[in-house]
């Protein structure tokens, strides 16, 4: 029997919860069910009873606030209130008090500390290793799309906790929701109707050892960029826009028309690199207001707006490297200090409307996340036979990302029969304008007479660094739509079945141009027009005029439009034989219509040699699990299920993304087919009583055509393209164990009320690649390449880490907020680029320490809270690398350093 097999038949126990805020509540829902007992069996009089339900009303007011397709996260009959406990999945809920306590800005870094879950880069949360791809994110049970093309789901950094009501993580697959589910879904629902009015204003102030009054870059853009926002400055500038009007191809158009269109490409306040001595530190500020109306007859009216902003600086000096395939021999290095401004803008207005057991819900939702990058790098190439040439490159850009969703719930209860409808319209835009790369090369040729100084070649010449600027521009669009039916033919038996539509559609466009220069005024062989320039210095209309300027239109497929197309239906049934024995049983079917193809339309004259993408499958996809408590406090869960996972628009497009965050550029593979997962977990819960638990769960998974990341590296450019690998296999272990220790022994007030509060999840994952001799992994120009060029059998999926921990020990006040924690977090080494013939691209997160604190100021007024936080206390830097036996390549490697923040909030 093997490993996994073995893994997969193991008994759990699970993690519901990492935080204990539900926990906290869980020990009010044993005291409720131990007083409804003690009525039963002493035969209390009315009082009693009376009091046994102020308790379970009390009980009723902690349960978090989550809204998901069906409406069925809680079994019938079931007394305890934790949805964790009483689910029939495997989920973990952070509520509002949990994610305080993590004491994390977004939600992101909250689900950092959720068993099995990892986030990579700039938000993209991982679940049990598995990439982002497998993940789905959903905001109030309906689909989001995302602003980055480079990310399958809303990167969650870009969610302010302040926003967020909860934050439901399911591991296991259930048919009311969508058919990609890989690792998990994540269900993050907005707040509603509030129990009182309320104000809350937030205040906060950051910075890190690398960043804050060191030095750094930036260049002026516009008055605007602090807050996100652009005046204008970075609009398509007129003669390119009347080029992309015309439809002609940039090699068609006389050369007055490339003179006047490279005059304006290169602003001095958008290229112009500058040094700041002394960076200043971050800021944050929020306000929170809710409004609860009370319309009479049971019908109350809720209103809750917030806006946010969080503007971050922050320093890298990274180091990249490429060489010899034995890794023995470093052929090109380039060393890139980055200075980023962050800015994260963000509204929410929300309308709720509570009528007796019913809830309708407008949500409004806008979010908009901007980077401001100025980077300046040096390096060298060297070439078999000739001295290195020297390079100094600088690159000034503006990625901008927004989101805008509106969305539509009601959720109604009619005796026996619910009825959820939901439904909106969501918007993402990303725009990268005037992203300007200059480079300047150092030949170190003999017979060169300026191969001792940088020069910015401007001449074709082919060895030396090209110069560019690009505009990017993706626009995505939403409509969605659900409606679900429950209804409970017995009072053990609940049964769902519901429709879901979705229209997605993308249209994304590239242009990226490089200006040469010819003539009579210097020979092109020797020198060319802007030779000698120093880097830095500014290059403008002004200094290309008097020259015959062209220009070459980098990107050869400029414009794709994509869609995605699914209908769905699903049956579920809920049964609760016994007291002890949970059943639920579904079957969703999903149909799916993905297209992805050039746009003909943006040149007079087709374009020739696009791949387009065609993708027409339907699915039945079975699920079910078991959940049977043999012991009060002790629940055994079997779970099973098919699910799929379709390649993404990021993935099919032939197009060139630069991510700023690896600092290298990704292109799609229009080849690309689903993938196909079986899915097996068992588990074992204990609940010991108040906050302590212990769980232990083992999963198996299966999957058919897995996408991962292949490496691709030509002329010094490390490249990312996608491949699907024939098979792989994914299996683990995950452990929970969460323990309170009441301190009220210890005597004194202070010690009244406080608890220490132990946490430690881990989860252990092992996955391989199964790659036969005559398998294939179809890529562009070669759609019959064998999958061993790319693939090694037996390596590990791309994003997966053997070992993921989280370990927290924290002391807190149980009446009033007050709380301080040390929280550590693990991840050990994971695949980020496979590299074929090469060794792979690792990173290695490696052990970070943290502190975070929060305490009410009493002495001023009630209501206000002060926060504390220390990020990366011992300054575990960024790893990405290759490594064999002879040799290491640093890849993406830069120092972090510790940040600190201090925040205060008040609440009227």
């Amino acid at each position: 029997m093997s490993t996994g097999t073995r893994l997969a038949g193991l008994l759990l126990l699970t993690s519901s919860l990492t935080f204990p805020s539900v926990l906290l509540a869980q020990t009010a829902d044993d005291a409720g069910n131990d007083e409804d007992q003690m009525v039963q069996d002493t035969g209390a009089d009315e009082e009693d009873q009376d009091d046994a339900q102020q308790n379970d009303d009390q009980d009723d007011a902690q349960e978090p606030e989550i809204s998901v397709p069906g409406g069925g996260i809680i079994v019938t009959g079931r007394r305890n209130r934790d949805p964790a406990r009483s689910s029939t999945q495997v989920l973990n809920v952070l509520t509002e008090a949990d994610i305080a306590r993590t004491g994390e800005g977004d939600i992101a870094g909250a689900l950092t500390r959720v068993t099995g879950l990892s986030v990579v880069g700039d938000g993209r949360v991982f679940v049990r290793g598995l990439g982002d791809r497998y993940s789905l994110a959903l905001l109030n049970g309906l689909p989001l799309p995302s602003p980055e093309p480079l990310s399958r789901v809303v990167p969650l950094d870009i969610f302010p906790t302040n926003v967020v009501a909860s934050s439901l993580v399911q591991k296991t697959y259930s048919a009311n929701y969508p058919g990609e589910f890989g690792g998990g879904v994540i269900n993050l629902t907005t707040k509603a109707v509030p129990t009182e009015d309320f104000l809350t204003v937030s205040f906060g102030a950051s910075g890190d050892t690398e960043t804050t009054f060191q030095n750094g870059l930036t260049y002026f853009g516009s008055n605007l960029d602090s807050f996100g926002f652009d005046n204008g400055n970075r609009a398509v500038p007129s003669n390119l826009q009347a080029f992309f009007d015309s439809g002609e191809r940039i090699g068609g158009v006389p050369l007055s028309v490339t003179e006047g269109i490279a005059g304006q490409l290169f602003p001095t306040n958008l290229v112009t690199l500058q040094r700041v001595d002394d960076q200043r530190p971050n800021f944050s500020g929020s306000v929170t207001g809710g409004l609860s109306v009370d319309l009479g007859e049971d019908t109350f009216l809720g209103i809750i707006a917030t806006a946010g902003i969080k503007n971050n600086l922050r320093n890298r000096s990274v180091l990249s490297q490429s060489g010899s395939g034995d890794l023995t021999e470093i052929f090109q290095q380039q060393e890139t200090f980055i200075t980023d401004e962050n800015i994260l803008v963000n509204g929410l207005l929300s309308f709720g409307l509570d009528f007796g057991e019913n809830t309708v819900r407008w949500t409004n939702l806008y979010i908009r996340d901007t980077l401001k990058t100025a980077r300046l790098s040096q390096g060298f190439d060297i070439f078999p036979g000739v001295t290195g040439f020297d390079f100094q490159n600088q690159q000034t850009a503006w990625f901008e990302r927004q989101l805008i969703d509106s969305q539509l719930v009601g959720e109604f209860e009619f005796d026996r029969l619910s009825v959820d409808v939901r439904g909106g319209y969501a918007r993402t835009d990303r725009e990268a304008p005037y992203n300007a790369n200059f480079s300047y090369t150092r030949t170190n040729l003999p017979g060169d007479p300026f191969g001792d100084q940088f020069v910015a070649y401007f001449n074709q010449l082919s060895d030396a660094g090209i110069s560019t600027v690009a505009f990017d521009d993706l626009r995505e669009e939403l409509w969605f739509g659900s409606i679900d039916l429950s209804y409970e033919l017995l009072d053990n038996l609940e049964v769902t079945a519901g429709y879901a539509y979705s229209d997605t559609t993308r249209r994304s466009e590239s242009r990226e141009f490089r200006p040469f220069i010819s003539g009579d005024v210097v020979d092109d062989s020797v020198v060319p027009a802007l030779g000698l320039r120093r880097p830095g210095d500014i290059i403008n209309g002004a200094t290309l005029a008097g020259f015959n300027v062209t220009l070459t239109e980098a990107t050869p497929f400029p414009v794709f439009d994509a869609a995605l197309e699914i209908n769905a239906g699903y049956g579920l049934a809920r049964w609760v034989p016994t007291d002890t024995l949970t059943i639920e049983v579904g079957l969703r079917y999903e149909e799916a219509a993905q297209v992805v193809a050039l746009d003909q339309s943006v040149f007079n004259t087709p374009i020739p040699g696009a791949t387009s993408t065609n993708l027409n499958n339907d699915y039945f996809l079975p699920s079910g699990t078991v959940t049977w408590e043999p012991i009060p406090d002790l629940q055994l869960r079997l779970s099973a299920s098919q699910t799929i996972a379709r390649p993404q628009f990021r993935e099919l497009v032939e197009q060139v993304y630069f991510d700023p965050e690896s600092n290298r550029e990704f292109v799609g593979n229009p080849l690309l087919n689903d993938s196909e997962l079986l899915n097996l977990e068992a588990r074992s819960e204990y609940y010991f009583g108040g906050p302590d638990k212990v769980s232990l769960a083992g999963f198996y998974k299966k999957i058919d055509n897995p996408i991962e990341n292949t490496l691709q590296s030509a002329s010094g450019v490390v490249r990312t393209g996608f491949a699907n690998a024939p098979t792989a296999e994914l299996y683990g272990a995950e452990f929970d164990f969460v323990y309170g220790i009441d301190l009220y022994d210890l005597g004194g007030s202070f010690f009244e009320t406080k608890q220490v509060l132990i946490q430690f999840n881990y989860t252990f994952t092992q996955s391989e690649i199964q790659v036969g001799p005559d398998d294939v992994a179809p890529i562009i120009g070669a759609p019959n390449q064998l999958a061993s060029l790319l693939f090694d059998d037996g390596a590990q999926l791309v994003g997966q880490s053997d070992h993921i921990a989280n370990f927290s020990v924290g002391i807190e006040d149980t009446e009033k907020t007050q709380q301080a924690s040390i929280l550590v977090n693990y991840a050990s080494e994971r695949v980020t680029l496979r590299g074929g013939p090469l060794p792979d691209v690792v990173e290695d997160p490696g052990f970070t320490v943290d502190f975070v604190a929060r305490t009410e100021l009493g002495f001023l007024r009630e209501g206000v809270e002060l926060s504390m936080q220390v990020r990366n206390i011992f300054g575990r830097d960024n790893f990405e690398f290759q490594e064999s036996e002879t040799g290491r390549l640093e890849i993406n490697t830069f120092d972090v350093g510790t940040s600190f923040s201090i925040g205060i909030k008040a609440e009227f």
